[in-house]
């Protein structure tokens, strides 16, 4: 399954809706908060911007936004809300998708690098945003922490949400790395929607590897948007890692002469 099956017209239409609790400002003011001291005066991209949860506000603060976006349903969700003049987007796969310019932060929220199911494709988008990147610009990800500890013997499901409105687990294959998330949402009329998503995760230390084969060296990692230290009982992280800059040139010429 790829994120455009995920993330198509029916899941679109009510994705703002569903995910209500995402757009509050307790969670997203923080969020801008952080991303903004670290785009200072931008401009700034995002991969997989959706419908625009992050992106919008953090223009209303003033700073330049592009984003990429492989769903076209959901970029039809954001243009009802910002024209493409105030906030393009392109339409496009984030491992590989180009946009003009260079950017002092390149981020990527809400655990969206986990829709892209593949190693290598992973790495893939932290070259795409190393691309992107001017030198001194900061690569920002946020991505939960895989709940394997919570797993007992010999069982597979990892439920992250029971409410009145909606059921929701995880199921995890250890061996490759795969979750799939199953949501069972109640309808107003009664009845029951299913739907399921694909995902990769990805530990830590493997996304700092990713960060290394890019080019990238680790800033800081915290726990959440307010800062809270990472330690081992984290369930997810928000990773900053910096595009360096190049060495001067008599630094250069030095390390050629000793090799």
């Amino acid at each position: 399954m790829s994120s455009d099956d995920v993330w198509g017209e029916e899941t679109a239409a009510v994705y703002d809706e569903e995910a209500a609790d995402m757009f509050a400002p307790q969670v997203v003011d923080p969020a801008v908060d952080f991303l903004a001291d670290l785009a200072g005066s931008g401009p700034a991209l995002e991969f997989a911007i959706g419908t625009g949860r992050i992106g919008i506000p953090l223009r209303h603060r003033g700073i330049p936004v592009t984003g990429i976006e492989l769903s076209e349903p959901m970029v039809s969700r954001l243009r009802a809300k910002v024209s493409e003049e105030d906030l393009p987007v392109a339409i496009g796969d984030m491992a590989t998708t180009r946009v003009e310019g260079q950017f002092t932060l390149v981020y990527l929220v809400w655990n969206s690098i986990s829709n892209v199911t593949s190693q290598r494709r992973q790495v893939e988008c932290f070259r795409n945003a190393a691309h992107h990147m001017v030198p001194g610009g900061r690569f920002v990800i946020e991505l939960f922490v895989p709940p394997l500890r919570r797993l007992p013997p010999g069982q597979i499901a990892v439920p992250f949400d029971v409410s009145p409105a909606h059921t929701g687990f995880d199921t995890f294959d250890t061996a490759i790395q795969e979750c799939v998330s199953h949501h069972y949402t109640r309808l107003p009329d009664g009845t029951l929607r299913y739907d399921a998503g694909h995902f990769r995760y990805i530990w830590a230390a493997e996304c700092d590897l990713m960060a290394e084969l890019a080019g990238l060296e680790l800033e800081k990692r915290v726990e959440d948007w307010e800062g809270t230290p990472f330690d081992g009982d984290s369930d997810k992280h928000i990773s900053v890692r910096r595009k360096p800059n190049p060495a001067p040139k008599d630094e250069q010429i030095q390390s050629t002469v000793t090799r």
